[in-house]
């Protein structure tokens, strides 16, 4: 079962932007780069052919990456629901401690005001999902520790 991409309706208009322009414009530029440094020689010691290759080679798996986001993507509006939901920002305090950390749940294609995200999936991020304001949560840790947080705010 692949998992599911929650995306705000920005971030789908982002990154369908950035696939179509990486499928046309991105791949010719990256073939006429290619065909430049073949013409200059030997290949085995062409330093722009191996680093067009490399280019090309990172754009194609950001190609993949964002082609499957895409396929699985679900899209999402956070402000209509008073509990967390994927594409919410949750303000939480762990067990003990008065500082508030804040999280976006949702897709790491997301991020934004330098926020760290939280996939729904994970163990913090499922624990958190369908809670409200003023609710203690428990999740068990990576390194199976469990904790409890308080959910302080919901943005």
């Amino acid at each position: 079962m692949r998992e599911v991409h929650h995306l705000s309706q920005a971030t789908h208009d982002r990154l369908t932007a950035e696939y179509i322009e990486m499928t046309t414009h991105g791949r010719t530029e990256i073939a006429r780069k290619i065909q430049t440094a073949r013409e200059l020689g030997d290949l085995s010691e062409n330093g722009d052919y191996h680093a067009a290759k490399e280019e090309q080679g990172k754009m194609e798996a950001r190609i993949r990456h964002l082609g499957a986001v895409l396929e699985t993507a679900e899209i999402v509006d956070p402000s209509a629901s008073d509990v967390v939901t994927a594409g919410s920002v949750v303000g939480i305090c762990y067990d003990g401690d008065d500082d508030v950390e804040r999280y976006l749940i949702g897709s790491i294609e997301e991020r934004h005001d330098d926020l760290e995200v939280i996939s729904p999936a994970s163990p913090l991020g499922t624990a958190l999902m369908g809670s409200a304001v003023g609710d203690v949560v428990t999740f068990t840790a990576p390194t199976g520790a469990e904790l409890q947080v308080e959910i302080v705010d919901i943005a």
